[in-house]
């Protein structure tokens, strides 16, 4: 942290920077309320994420190769999880320990997403469509 900078008569710190601590922490925690509801915020290790699944880091590594699961680095690298990215991978493990193959399971699971999608832009859709509304599918 910085220290606070002098006036310019050298002997009393600016009333800005006085501020500043309070209003840092103020935003510091505004900013962390919104992460802990922000199912896409990469809050989990991989050594933390293998650990909540039950898994070993190299699937989820397998994971990410397969391109079913793309964490975020941080600055040094390391790969970063979603709450979001965890679902998947648990959902990856369960239909892996049913016996299938781990290709096919990515495949499974990407299906599945797209189909919650276009389930959820349907209803959006019917209840536009309910309240008067004009909103029609692009295209038509």
């Amino acid at each position: 942290m910085k220290a606070p900078h002098m006036a310019q008569t050298g002997d009393q710190p600016d009333q800005p920077d006085q501020q500043r601590p309070q209003a840092a922490a103020q935003d510091d925690s505004a900013a962390l309320e919104g992460k802990f509801d922000d199912e896409d915020y990469p809050a989990y290790s991989m050594g933390r994420a293998a650990e909540m699944l039950g898994v070993t880091p190299a699937f989820l590594r397998s994971l990410d190769t397969s391109r079913l699961i793309v964490p975020q680095r941080s600055s040094g690298g390391h790969r970063r999880y979603s709450r979001y990215q965890l679902r998947l991978a648990q959902r990856a493990r369960d239909l892996v320990d049913q016996g299938t193959a781990l290709e096919a399971a990515c495949r499974i699971i990407i299906l599945e997403d797209q189909l919650a999608e276009a389930q959820r832009i349907n209803a959006r859709l019917r209840q536009d469509r309910s309240e008067g509304g004009t909103s029609r599918p692009p295209g038509q």
